[in-house]
């Protein structure tokens, strides 16, 4: 028997708001920052007319030729010394390189020089911070003065609508992966193995909490018989090296039922190997509102726990996919896993469009997870295509708009 794909969030209608000729020209592009691999992933590499061009980052630093932040385009001075090169900045990532005066400056720069505004809220929290209120002071700037928004999940547009009164309009977050590439499924095993990658220890990730949790439940569900066990990935250069001490420690006094593997930053492949080596990748963040670690794994079909916070799942809430868990309750993030790995399907004749739960779980080197991510990858890859025309969009309402009022 095969199942559907689950459906990808539904983009938004983009109908026009203002009517306006159609464009010739390309539209320029100043994405912040357009080196971002979200950023580069909202053009559709198989469309040939180039109605959309990203302009490249400027360089902070000639020597340093793969950072792209502090933003340098995000500057009233750049912008009026380099208006006729650009038709449209959206903002995507990289505000909190600077004061929320600078901002009103580059607000007030686009109004004087009549160039759009366009913002994508990906993080209604700030991930790199952990005093939100710089974050919520340029949201405060960004949100109200945007000629169009854009957010991911229709969860998050409620919030936006509820918080500031504007609606952005959702489009969903493309793949992470390669959608044309052969991706690792795993190795097959009777244990079931649940990971957690801590990377470096970034301001939003409670490892310490989640690694405790993650133990507790490991031992619950071991104690009920169940063959599972922990997998704590870490990287060798971390933000918070008191707090990584703290995680080897829990870690070591766990036994044999968990390990740490702490090594230097991952590559793209090797990531996406340790990802499929994993029954569940459980989410450790404190604070957050939209995950690309969930994008990846979803690509992947490893399901994820994620914790109660923000929206990341709202990003794909089919039971297949996704299971949520309070950070500090390891009998939720217990009941979150066998929901994941146990098989779903009480009927093996029922088909997943009628009921997403019965979808069996994708297990690491299962066929169901082969056979999920060849579905996953043809749905990726119309995707693009509507990520792609959904921005153009959002571009030309932006454009018309302001074009209306200065008319």
């Amino acid at each position: 028997m095969t199942h559907d794909a689950p459906t990808s969030p539904a983009l938004a209608p983009a109908g026009p708001a203002v009517d306006a000729p159609p464009r010739v020209d390309p539209i320029r592009v100043a994405s912040v920052p357009a080196g971002h691999p979200y950023v580069r992933s909202l053009l559709d590499p198989l469309d040939r007319t180039g109605r959309v061009v990203h302009l490249a980052d400027p360089l902070p630093d000639p020597a340093e030729p793969t950072r792209w932040w502090p933003p340098v385009v995000l500057d009233a001075a750049w912008l009026r010394a380099h208006v006729d090169e650009v038709d449209l900045l959206h903002v995507h990532f990289g505000t909190e390189s600077y004061p929320t005066e600078h901002l009103v400056a580059v607000v007030e720069a686009l109004h004087d020089l009549r160039l759009p505004l366009v913002h994508t809220v990906h993080d209604l929290t700030n991930p790199q911070l952990v005093d939100q209120a710089p974050h919520l002071e340029h949201l405060d700037v960004l949100i109200p003065a945007a000629d169009e928004l854009i957010t991911l999940t229709d969860a998050a547009a409620d919030e936006v609508e509820t918080r500031w009164g504007r609606r952005p309009t959702v489009i969903a977050h493309p793949a992470i992966a390669d959608v044309d590439a052969e991706l690792p499924v795993g190795t097959p095993g009777d244990t079931v193995v649940v990971g957690v990658h801590l990377r470096d220890l970034r301001p939003n990730v409670a490892g310490v909490e989640t690694v405790r949790t993650l133990l507790a439940a490991v031992d619950a569900l071991r104690a009920a018989g169940a063959a599972v066990e922990a997998r704590v990935d870490l990287n060798e250069r971390v933000r918070d090296p008191e707090q990584a001490a703290r995680i080897r420690e829990l870690v070591r006094a766990a036994g044999p039922s968990a390990t740490l593997a702490e090594h230097p930053r991952l590559s793209d492949a090797d990531l996406e190997r340790s990802l499929a080596e994993l029954d569940v990748s459980v989410l450790p963040y404190r604070h957050g509102t939209h995950s690309g670690w969930v994008e990846l794994c979803w690509d992947l079909a490893v399901p994820v726990a994620a914790p109660r916070v923000g929206h990341a799942a709202a990003q794909h809430p089919d039971a297949a996919s996704t299971a949520s868990f309070d950070l500090d309750d390891p009998a939720s993030l217990a009941a979150a896993l066998i929901a994941l790995v146990s098989p779903h399907a009480a009927d093996e004749t029922a088909d997943a469009h009628d009921d997403p739960a019965r979808v069996p779980a994708s297990r690491r080197g299962s066929p169901q997870r082969t056979t999920l991510q060849r579905q996953r990858r043809s749905l990726r890859r119309r995707q693009r295509r509507d990520v792609a025309a959904a921005h153009l969009a959002v571009y030309e309402r932006a454009l018309a708009t302001v074009a209306a009022v200065t008319a």
